[in-house]
């Protein structure tokens, strides 16, 4: 038997676990976000995370010319109104891989509703922040320091998205990083308050 089949086994009769990424702590000691990023930017492919496995499972191919702007993924032990985790857009120097774990600050929020066909419209915003790390955006603090008509882009992205997959997507407004940030605080009220209700 190979010493990786033994240690699995090892862990799995010692009850061993390890922390899966969406239960993460959102934030860290020095008061950043945390983001797991889920899809690179620049990738035609979506990935999302699969708790259950602690894997990233392939979502859905882009087509040709259309790609992820920016890196996409979620803040961890957030709970947002669609019943996943807080979704966030981050921008950066360069793309990172899938499942990478960044520190960043938020920036500023896309508050929006989105709608699957026969189904009620429901809120899906998306915080927008900024990578700890990045240099060119080292002095981007709010929306507003962000070169003109980008905002827009990224918007157009999500409304494209959504087409494609038949769904809407519905902007209803920008808003800055105290709104981000009181958006992430209610996702972490609502993932404690679900944790509490499992137990």
């Amino acid at each position: 038997m190979c010493a990786l089949v033994q240690g699995c086994i090892l862990a799995k009769n010692n009850h061993a676990r390890h922390a899966v990424l969406s239960e993460l702590p959102a934030f860290d000691s020095e008061g950043d976000l945390r983001v797991v990023i889920e899809t690179p930017k620049g990738s035609q492919n979506k990935y999302k995370y699969d708790p259950q496995c602690d894997c990233l499972e392939l979502k859905t191919s882009l087509p040709a010319g259309m790609s992820f702007p920016y890196d996409f993924g979620f803040i961890p032990s957030t709970l947002g109104q669609d019943g996943d985790p807080v979704d966030v857009l981050v921008l950066m120097d360069t793309a990172v891989i899938a499942g990478c774990v960044i520190t960043a600050r938020a920036i500023g929020i896309i508050e929006a509703e989105q709608k699957e066909e026969g189904k009620d419209w429901e809120r899906n915003d998306r915080v927008l922040a900024v990578a700890v790390h990045s240099r060119s955006h080292a002095k981007t603090k709010i929306i507003k320091d962000l070169r003109p008509h980008l905002m827009d882009e990224i918007t157009a992205f999500f409304v494209d998205y959504n087409e494609l997959h038949g769904k809407k997507f519905k902007p209803l407004g920008t808003h800055g990083p105290g709104n981000a940030l009181d958006h992430i605080e209610e996702g972490c009220r609502a993932y404690k308050s679900k944790r509490k209700k499992k137990k």
